[in-house]
């Protein structure tokens, strides 16, 4: 009797999910499309590989120019505040926030140090600046610079080693910036470099003719180099004599 029972019932493979019941039989051709991909990744697992790096990549050069166009943005607010600062002649706080402008540009120049990665997107990222953005960038440094040196000029010791760097970041921005110009003319005077003290103060003269400031400094200085003039003349007689 059982084994009649076993005969006229035929058993049906089917495969059963533990949780889901039947799964659907795959046709021939879904189960030949799987095993053509399955081959294809296997003889060409890079171009998987290559695809996961292309999506990889841009997405970082998206992160890399929305955290240059922060940069600028945190720049030219620091600046903002600078100009506020050395309104109220609050000269030193003006100094603070000139330098945070620029620690924030050179985020946009790349600092060195930064990992081989970043490099790559920063320098991906820095290609793609508009023109707006570059703009901006070159301002923003050369008003801080500006203001810098005004604020060190303000100082009861001034550094004119760092007045003279300053002026001469600006005028390799803009070679005829007349405030740089001068200032850098001061810095190199009282440096005791009159040569170079001369020649800044006559190219600002060139700018601004009637400037008194740059007239009385120019004066100042020929008085200095006539009095060196004077003085290697009569050390001369004395080594001659």
């Amino acid at each position: 009797m059982h084994s009649t029972l076993l005969g006229s019932s035929p058993i049906k493979h089917t495969l059963v999910s533990k949780h889901h019941g039947p799964l659907p039989a795959l046709s021939l051709r879904e189960m030949e499309a799987k095993q053509h991909q399955i081959k294809s990744l296997k003889s060409y697992p890079e171009t998987g590989g290559r695809s996961l790096a292309a999506a990889a990549g841009a997405d970082g050069c998206r992160a890399a120019e929305m955290d240059m166009e922060a940069k600028i943005q945190k720049a030219i607010d620091f600046k903002a505040e600078g100009h506020r600062c050395y309104k109220e002649k609050k000269f030193r706080e003006a100094i603070g926030k000139y330098h945070r402008a620029l620690l924030q540009l050179k985020g946009v120049h790349l600092v060195d140090g930064t990992t081989g990665s970043e490099v790559n997107l920063l320098n991906q990222a820095t290609g793609k600046l508009t023109e707006d953005q570059r703009r901006a960038v070159q301002t923003t440094e050369i008003e801080c610079y500006d203001n810098l040196t005004a604020c060190l000029l303000q100082s009861e010791l001034v550094n004119y080693e760092r007045v003279k760097e300053y002026c001469l970041k600006v005028l390799s921005h803009q070679r005829d910036h007349f405030k740089a110009m001068y200032r850098a003319g001061i810095a190199f005077y009282h440096l005791g470099d009159y040569e170079c003290a001369l020649r800044y103060l006559r190219d600002a003269k060139n700018r601004e003719p009637s400037d008194t400031n740059v007239l009385r400094y120019i004066q100042l200085t020929e008085m200095k180099m006539s009095k060196c003039s004077q003085r290697e003349r009569e050390s001369c007689k004395e080594t001659q004599g």
